[in-house]
């Protein structure tokens, strides 16, 4: 997440030259889109820590992940200076909510070693302005500026659905056992019925992504996933148990052959290998700290059921926007051309 967040800010760097050939940008014009970042970091500084004393730290967190696809999003679609400027205003502002939330929220979580926490959170944000060059030079050899936020956004979404289901697998027996009083012999046999519901998952998903349109199967499957994920932290016994869990399983393995569809099918021909790996790096990246995260927030306190809620939230979120990007046209919806 703050590798993701700290690009945000420092991706315009080596998108000046790209700006100022597309839209025939003076210097300082491209200078104050850039400078709408940094004012856009520091104005919710005050007001975040004001909020913090009215919400929890992870609740602004997971609010400024939200925050960064809708960004990212009116950034990659602008066609002005304005536009372009509360973009990147937009963007800024994510960063200074999450840091602001983050920090502290990272100390909390490993009260033991503060130091190295801080050390390693710190890291991932400068790994971003190490990478923001590469990253925005790979992309401009197949594409222009504005794939560059679309790949931001595709991995804020994506890798936000990856980073929940994550977290939640690997607990899955924790949780079991703690929240709903299952044995471990049990709550291993249910955590084996999510997997196996995703076999035909896979196969059936893939076939039927051939024959619908892609944009609302995908978002009809996000919508279920929540939609499980909430009913999981409701249901008692053992039997509504295992049938949410295998409907969880089932909804989660269809994601992810319908996302590739769109994805393979909307990238250009000439250019889908180079961007879809990229794409899929980056959102391994974000979905490998889900567990990481979720052990952190259990260990601090907060029940599994809560953070499951919390999450559910955040994505749907994330499903709002999506719906809004689509309800406009700005989703793809056909494979785009070489």
């Amino acid at each position: 997440m703050v590798f993701l967040v700290n690009l945000a800010r420092v991706v315009f760097a080596p998108l000046v030259e790209p700006l100022r050939a597309a839209f025939g940008f003076s210097g300082a014009t491209v200078g104050l889109v850039v400078t709408m970042t940094w004012v856009g970091s520091a104005l919710p500084r005050l007001p975040t820590g004001y909020l913090l004393t009215k919400v929890p730290r992870h609740t602004v967190v997971f609010g400024s992940g939200t925050l960064l696809a809708v960004a990212a999003a009116v950034t990659a679609v602008a066609g002005s200076f304005y536009a372009l400027a509360g973009g990147a205003l937009l963007m800024g502002l994510t960063s200074g909510a999450y840091f602001i939330a983050a920090n502290p929220l990272v100390s909390e979580l490993f009260p033991d070693r503060v130091g190295r926490a801080v050390g390693v959170h710190g890291m991932s944000s400068q790994l971003a302005a190490v990478g923001a060059p590469l990253v925005v030079g790979g992309v401009l050899l197949v594409a222009d500026w504005r794939a560059v936020f679309f790949i931001v956004t595709g991995v804020a979404i994506i890798g936000a659905t990856g980073f929940v289901w994550n977290g939640v697998f690997n607990f899955y027996v924790t949780y079991l056992v703690e929240t709903k009083g299952l044995d471990e012999p049990m709550a291993r046999n249910v955590l084996t019925g999510v997997f196996a519901a995703g076999v035909p998952a896979f196969v059936l998903t893939g076939s039927i992504a051939e024959r619908v349109a892609y944009v609302p199967l995908m978002l009809a499957i996000l919508a279920a996933f929540v939609a499980s994920l909430l009913a999981l932290t409701v249901v008692q016994g053992l039997t509504a148990v295992v049938v949410v869990s295998l409907f969880f399983g089932y909804v989660i393995h269809s994601l992810f052959p319908a996302l590739d569809t769109y994805l393979l099918d909307s990238l250009p021909d000439e250019n889908r290998a180079s961007a879809y790996s990229l794409y899929s790096a980056s959102m391994m990246l974000v979905q490998a700290t889900g567990s990481a995260v979720l052990g952190g927030l259990t260990d601090a306190g907060i029940g599994f059921d809560a953070v499951f809620r919390g999450y559910s939230v955040a994505l749907v979120a994330v499903l709002v926007v999506l719906l809004g990007l689509y309800a406009v046209e700005r989703l793809p919806s056909e494979a785009a051309p070489a």
